[in-house]
C-alpha cells in the first residue's frame, strides 16, 4: 500500500471511529487541507470543512463496498464538485464508484474521469506522481497564481485540474503550466472562474 493510500485509509477509519473529527479537514488526501490553509482558500474554511466531509463519506462508502476498488480510485472535492479519477479493471467498478459517490450529502456535481483499463503499471504510476509534483511546484512558485485554490490529479499522463481562478488570465496560466510538462498526454480543465454562477450555493 502506498503512502497516499495509507493516508486515505487512515482518514476513512478516523471518520468511522471518530465522526466529529471528520468535521475538521486535516488530511491532504481527497481534497482536505490543514485548517490554516483552508481559511485562506477561495472557498473559505466552511467550504473546506464541507468538502472534507464529502470526501470522507465517499471514501468510506467505497471502502465498505470493495477495498480493492477503493485502493484504485482518487477524488478531489471543491465546493461540492467531486472529481473522480483512477483506473479500474472492471466497468462495473466505475459504475459502482459513481453510484456510491452520489450518496454523499452535499454533492452538487460529479465529474467522472475514472478509466477502465488493466494496462497501468508501476512505471505509469511513478510518471504520474512526477507530473503531479512538477505541476504543483510550478504553481507554487508562480507569483501570479494562487496555488492553494487548485487541485491536481494525474492518471496515465492525463492531468485533471480543478479549483477556482480569480480571472481568465490565472486560469490560462495554470493550464499553460500543465501543458508544458514533459510526458503529459492531455490536460482536462475543471477550473471555474471566481464569478461563475455554478459556485453559488444551492437554494
Amino acid at each position: 500500500m502506498t503512502l497516499l493510500r495509507a493516508l486515505r485509509l487512515g482518514g476513512v477509519l478516523t471518520a468511522v471511529l471518530f465522526p466529529a473529527a471528520a468535521c475538521v479537514p486535516m488530511m491532504a488526501a481527497g481534497g482536505a487541507t490543514s485548517v490554516g490553509t483552508a481559511a485562506a482558500e477561495e472557498r473559505g474554511f466552511t467550504g473546506a470543512v464541507s468538502d472534507a466531509k464529502i470526501a470522507a463519506t465517499i471514501n468510506h462508502l467505497w471502502f465498505q463496498h470493495d477495498h480493492i476498488m477503493f485502493g484504485k480510485l482518487n477524488l478531489e472535492v471543491h465546493e461540492g464538485r467531486v472529481l473522480l479519477t483512477g483506473v479500474v479493471q472492471k466497468p462495473e467498478h466505475r459504475v459502482d464508484a459513481v453510484r456510491l459517490a452520489w450518496q454523499a450529502a452535499g454533492v452538487r456535481e460529479l465529474l467522472n474521469e475514472i478509466q477502465v483499463s488493466d494496462s497501468a503499471g508501476i512505471v505509469d504510476i511513478g510518471r504520474d506522481i512526477w507530473i503531479a509534483n512538477e505541476l504543483r511546484a510550478r504553481l507554487m512558485f508562480d507569483k501570479t497564481v494562487r496555488n492553494i485554490n487548485f487541485s491536481v490529479e494525474v492518471v496515465n499522463g492525463i492531468i485533471y485540474v480543478m479549483g477556482v481562478a480569480h480571472n481568465q488570465q490565472e486560469m490560462d496560466r495554470v493550464i499553460a503550466h500543465a501543458r508544458d510538462i514533459e510526458h503529459v498526454r492531455r490536460v482536462v480543465n475543471y477550473i471555474l472562474l471566481q464569478d461563475d454562477p455554478r459556485r453559488q450555493p444551492q437554494a
